[in-house]
């Protein structure tokens, strides 16, 4: 009998916010084409990951992967960072 694994879901986006303990909220943004105008117009969402060393600061650009249920909104975890923010 053959056994195999789901994949999960994985997104780049950047963090937004990072005020909560080993927790970030992260922006991911998508591109589309507007139905009727046909111009390309683009939709974001948040999603808020787990962040175990809490190294992700605000501006990172992150990639996050869909995990269990950690709380009652928290379904992502961090995989890398990708870019650090420059420092301003």
């Amino acid at each position: 009998m053959e056994t195999t694994k789901r994949l999960r879901k994985v997104l780049i986006g950047t963090v937004i916010s990072d005020k909560m303990d080993k927790t970030v909220v992260v922006r991911a943004d998508r591109r589309m084409r507007h139905p009727q105008y046909e111009k390309v117009i683009v939709r974001s969402k948040k999603f808020k990951a787990h962040d175990e060393k809490n190294e992700c600061g605000i501006g990172d650009t992150i990639k996050i992967r869909q995990s269990r249920p950690l709380s009652k909104t928290k379904r992502w975890v961090v995989v890398e960072t990708i870019e650090k923010a420059k420092i301003r």
